[in-house]
């Protein structure tokens, strides 16, 4: 019979400690977790409560009567749908918008040669030290003059593209081989058929990660849609959700219902292109 080789004392104690630090790790990322996705499983629970429950002193963490009481009132009295209805009409403007015009400004900053194209290029990214708050002012100044205030457009414009969305494309776009573009401009193909056809299609990765960080940036922008838009059928829906608490300021139910259809849209295209949106970061980092 063949001996079985027992490994060394001090080999076991190390595998021992490796194994106790791992569930160590484990369970801290655990209690994390839990910490994490606690307080949206209580808004979730609290938004199924009949009234007056989560006033409750302790508050109970189930309900205790299951009612759909609050969404039914959330979208028959509040007028919350068309404000549901904004929000995405808007969220997906933007999307689709930014996608456009920062894939073409990332593209050209990468692949095509013009003067002073990484001066320009310093100069967006030195803006990304501005603080959002300071451009309200004269951005809506602009939007007066435009005749784009209390409009939908004056949401959308200047949404349509950002330094950061020009910049992630433009880091991954440096990793199309500059051979393959060529050949196509040896081919007589032109720029708009060589970007459509064959730099588009390679950047599909951090064009879905794009889209998932201008979407819920878009949808649950707060401030802009508060500053531009003056009339209450027009509001998105975070600002139509802080106008209710005003209303509704103790019905705590109807708050958490109001939450929870704010939440779910971005959660659930979040999990739906979670695997894009991991491979776009992880290329995106790791190409040059």
């Amino acid at each position: 019979m063949a001996r079985v080789r027992r490994r060394p004392a001090t080999e076991r104690r190390e595998i021992g400690q490796s194994r106790a630090w791992g569930w160590w790790i484990n369970g801290a990322l655990l209690v994390l977790a839990f910490a994490s996705l606690a307080p949206l499983a209580w808004m979730v629970s609290v938004s199924f409560m009949p009234g007056g429950q989560a006033s409750q002193f302790p508050p109970p963490l189930l309900p205790t009567g299951f009612t759909t009481g609050n969404y039914h009132a959330l979208f028959a009295r509040t007028g919350m749908a068309g404000n549901f209805a904004n929000s995405l009409g808007i969220a997906l403007a933007i999307t689709v918008g930014s996608l456009l015009f920062n894939t073409l400004a990332g593209h050209a900053f990468a692949k095509l040669r013009f003067a002073g194209r990484e001066r320009v290029f310093q100069a967006l990214l030195a803006a990304l030290v501005v603080p959002a708050q300071v451009a309200m002012l004269p951005l809506f100044l602009l939007m007066k003059q435009l005749g784009l205030v209390n409009t939908w457009g004056g949401v959308v414009v200047p949404g349509l593209a950002s330094v950061f969305g020009i910049f992630l494309v433009r880091q991954y776009a440096r990793s199309i081989p500059d051979e393959l573009l060529e050949a196509a401009r040896i081919d007589g193909a032109s720029e708009a058929r060589i970007f459509f056809q064959i730099v588009l299609p390679m950047l599909k990765p951090v064009l879905v990660t794009l889209a998932i960080f201008t979407f819920m940036g878009a949808w649950n922008d707060f401030m802009w849609p508060l500053i531009v838009l003056a009339d209450q059928e027009r509001y998105t829906l975070p600002v139509a959700l802080a106008s209710l608490s005003r209303e509704h300021i103790m019905d705590v139910e109807l708050m958490m219902a109001g939450a929870v259809v704010t939440v779910v849209p971005v959660l659930l295209l979040f999990l739906l292109l979670q695997r894009y949106y991991i491979q776009g970061l992880l290329l995106g980092s790791v190409k040059e």
